[in-house]
């Protein structure tokens, strides 16, 4: 098919992008760049530097390139940002997702597989998170994709769109391609390779005195490749699905001493780690149950293990010391 990959030159997106493309499909590559790369963005892609809020570019877009189908990844995504600046989440993720459901209605698209986030849940009452679950996220980057899944209902009624919606925790590991870079970076297994090659003096470890196997955060992760893998599945599946949301999750979860340790063991670094207090609002368990996806489209993730990810993930920083800068 024809697909148009918004947020295409961020982490997930190149890899959904490269995936696809090996499959044979045709990518519309679509990024503004104020968080991706332009060297993430697949040499065989057709790129376009265009943004969610360019609601007539967008339109165009869509209508000239023939898309049959999106895979919707651009976002806002700063968890802690979401809650200094609302409204640029609000605007990024709903209106600019409002502006791409316009886009697609006006060229007869009727397929979108949508990556949302488990933070539409919030505070669980229960783990592993089902996708039945109460919704009640507590920033406006949680809300925010929340809102678009539900308007996204809406355009099925009016517009007969089939969308799939995908929620799941830490993406992580790279394939030999690319991999994961942000500045600043926020996620836990890039942040102790920094603490490992000392471009930090040290990683802070928020709490050791939480209800589980080793008084530190359980957290899902799930290799980015089978993150992409999920979304090809669903794009595969979709017309005959109709809508629907979807869990990934990767078991039981690591703890972040587990991390640490694994960095540690792949890198043969030592890590420098700083006890910290807890931080508030934070779970002590954040794990998002896979059986509807496992059991409705057969999914299940092949690179499960902590120490395969952290190693494919370690393999792209050493190749990439700099990440995507020249």
């Amino acid at each position: 098919m024809k697909i148009l990959v918004t947020g295409a030159a961020g982490y997930i997106g190149s890899v959904v992008t490269e995936l696809l493309i090996e499959q044979g499909h045709r990518i519309v590559a679509m990024d503004n760049l104020a968080h991706g790369h332009r060297a993430a963005v697949h040499p065989d892609a057709k790129f376009a530097p265009i943004d969610l809020l360019d609601a007539e570019s967008l339109k165009r877009l869509v209508a000239e390139e023939e898309v049959e189908a999106v895979v919707h990844l651009a976002a806002e995504a700063l968890i802690d940002e979401s809650i200094r600046n609302p409204g640029r989440f609000f605007r990024a993720n709903t209106t600019g997702g409002i502006n791409l459901l316009d886009a697609m209605s006006a060229s007869g698209v009727k397929r979108i597989v949508f990556s949302s986030t488990a933070a539409v849940y919030g505070q669980p009452k229960e783990v592993p998170i089902i996708e039945d679950a109460p919704k009640d996220p507590v920033n406006s980057y949680g809300e925010s994709k929340l809102a678009f899944e539900r308007i996204m209902a809406w355009y099925r009624v009016a517009f007969g769109l089939n969308h799939i919606s995908l929620r799941y925790f830490n993406a992580s590991g790279a394939t030999e391609r690319f991999g994961e870079f942000h500045v600043p970076e926020t996620h836990l297994i890039p942040i102790v390779f920094e603490a490992a090659l000392g471009e930090r003096e040290a990683m802070r470890l928020f709490g050791s005195d939480y209800d589980t196997r080793d008084g530190s955060c359980v957290r899902d992760y799930v290799h980015v490749v089978d993150i992409a893998r999920a979304h090809i599945l669903a794009l595969e599946q979709i017309d005959t699905i109709g809508a629907r949301a979807y869990n990934l999750g990767n078991g039981s979860g690591y703890t972040n001493k587990e991390v640490i340790a694994t960095v540690e063991q792949v890198t043969g670094r030592k890590v420098n780690v700083i006890p910290a207090d807890r931080r508030p609002g934070d779970p002590a368990v954040l794990i998002a149950s896979s059986d509807r996806i496992r059991r409705e489209l057969g999914w299940q993730p092949q690179i499960p293990e902590l120490t395969t990810i952290v190693e494919t993930a370690w393999r792209w920083r050493q190749k990439h010391p700099r990440g995507y800068e020249v």
